[in-house]
Parts: C-alpha cells; structure tokens; sequence
C-alpha cells in the first residue's frame, strides 16, 4: 500500500475525479488549498496591493491505494498534462506507507 497525493487548480478537479475513476481508485479524499508561485518582485511591485499575495484556487487528493492502480493513474495522468495548453499540469507523488493500522 501507498499514499497517492494529487494536487491540481480548481479548474481541472473533474477532470482529475475521471482519472481516479479510469484507474479505478475508489476510495480518495478532497481538500481545497491555496496554491502558490513565487512571482517576480517587478510584476508584484506594481500590483495594486503589492503586499498581498494571492493564491490559486487548487485542490488536493489522496488516496491509500495499491502500487498498480498508482501506475495506471499516473498514466492517465501522463497523457492528460500532454494535452494541456497551460502551465498548471496535475501534479502527484506516491510516498511509500511504513506501517498502517
């Protein structure tokens, strides 16, 4: 077993849930998070409120799942950020579980 983290702006959340479901990993958790890109310090400066910094609205996924539905998934995903015609492709890392109860 291993844990399967996703992260993705808000845009391509459903687009991201068909994935799961074409690597039939059924069982997944959501959170929405801000994401974050260190700008550069000139396009900050002459924002109209310089001291505030936005974030993107994004979303987060993980799932406890099996090392083969992982591979399928990050295929999917593969294939997905190859069509993209932006720079926010989906992101996923696999961090292996120790122990789980």
């Amino acid at each position: 077993m291993k844990l399967l983290l996703v992260t993705t702006v808000s845009e391509y959340q459903k687009d991201v849930l068909k994935l799961f479901k074409k690597a039939k990993i059924e069982a997944f958790s959501s959170s929405e998070i801000d994401g974050y890109k260190n700008t550069n310090s000139l396009i900050a400066t002459q924002s109209w409120f310089p001291g505030e910094k936005g974030g993107n609205e994004s979303s987060m996924f993980f799932s406890f799942t099996d090392e083969e539905k992982i591979t399928e998934f990050f295929n999917h995903v593969r294939e997905f950020n190859n069509k993209l015609e932006t720079n926010n492709p989906v992101r996923a890392v696999v961090v292996p579980i120790e122990q789980s109860i």
